[in-house]
């Protein structure tokens, strides 16, 4: 078994908690993670979001890298759709310069959030300018690559890093990684929110054919000291895909927020439905018998690992269980 662990966290704000409290335990979470051996520390970006607290994750990214000293940090994912390439350049640059080496970027295309959110975020601005997903990473990865001694150049996403931050595609089609592929960056598939195994088999057979960079999977991950915890906890947890009439796809957490996010659009839903979710619960020898058993079918070399739990303890605790029991094979 050789396989990373990473973390990706949402700031998730638990039952009679602030974000003040969710955001002290997401910076104390990634202090604890470089101390487990996790190898990356990413914050997601949601917006109108009450029970997370993570809109901005540049800002999170900055606070972390202060107080952390060697695990890389970074974005899971930048919702690049809300915002100028030029911008989300500058700002990870400058990150990259504050902490050289430890920055990366992953960029997704999901709005992260319902309809109204994604209005107020994209207000003034000219979508049809922006162009195509696939038109704002190329322009995202031309800002990236700028060293600041190009000739005839008049713009350069300031300040230049010595070491760029490190791209990433997160999605869950051939496309996504197709465009990963073919921009040289690497591809995350997003299993914690669509667990197909069938998708999950081509996806990756498609990605190992065409890129020589690592294979990543993120995935649902609930550990507790036993089985029934473990069961419990991972009762709740629920993963729904929404399809509208004017063709726009996307995931969320209830079929209260899928019909939420039809109604805000404006649009009938095609298809509402439960996803099949690739959540791995039980204990930590458990849980890593299953990574194992993914490492071995799919060639996997790093596990992104999202925990869907809000309460504080049981968050922590199951990060470290896992960790633990991995360091322990690792060792031996």
């Amino acid at each position: 078994m050789s396989y990373r662990l990473s973390i990706l966290d949402k700031s998730p704000v638990g039952e009679g908690e602030t974000a003040v409290m969710a955001l002290a335990r997401t910076l104390r979470l990634a202090q604890l993670a470089e101390e487990w051996g996790y190898h990356r520390f990413w914050i997601a970006e949601h917006h109108n979001t009450p029970q997370l607290a993570s809109p901005s994750p540049e800002l999170v990214i900055a606070w972390i890298l202060g107080q952390t000293q060697r695990i890389r940090v970074g974005s899971g994912g930048v919702m690049l759709q809300h915002y100028s390439p030029y911008k989300v350049a500058e700002n990870f640059n400058l990150l990259a310069s504050l902490a050289p080496g430890r920055v990366d970027l992953g960029v997704g295309k999901a709005p992260g959030g319902l309809p109204l959110s994604t209005q107020a975020l994209q207000l003034g601005l000219h979508q049809d300018e922006k162009g195509s997903f696939a038109d704002q990473l190329s322009q995202l990865n031309g800002w990236l690559a700028l060293n600041g001694t190009e000739s005839g150049e008049t713009v350069f996403p300031t300040p230049i890093p010595p070491r760029p931050p490190e791209g990433f595609v997160l999605g869950a089609s051939v496309q996504s990684a197709q465009l990963a592929a073919q921009s040289d960056w690497n591809f995350i598939f997003a299993a914690h929110l669509n667990g197909d195994r069938a998708l999950l088999r081509d996806v990756l057979s498609f990605w190992q054919t065409h890129s020589t960079r690592p294979t990543i999977v993120a995935v649902q991950v609930i550990v507790a000291d036993s089985n029934d915890t473990a069961a419990q906890l991972a009762e709740n947890v629920q993963i729904w895909g929404v399809e509208l009439e004017n063709g726009q796809r996307v995931t969320v957490a209830s079929e209260e927020q899928a019909l939420a996010f039809a109604a805000q659009a404006g649009s009938p839903p095609r298809k509402i439905a439960r996803r099949e979710q690739a959540l791995l619960h039980g204990t930590a020898h458990d849980v890593l018998a299953k990574l194992n058993a993914l490492h071995t079918q799919f060639g996997i070399n790093e596990f992104i690992i999202d925990t869907p739990v809000a309460e504080g303890h049981a968050r922590l605790t199951s990060l470290r269980l896992l960790a633990q029991a991995h360091n322990a094979v690792e060792v031996i």
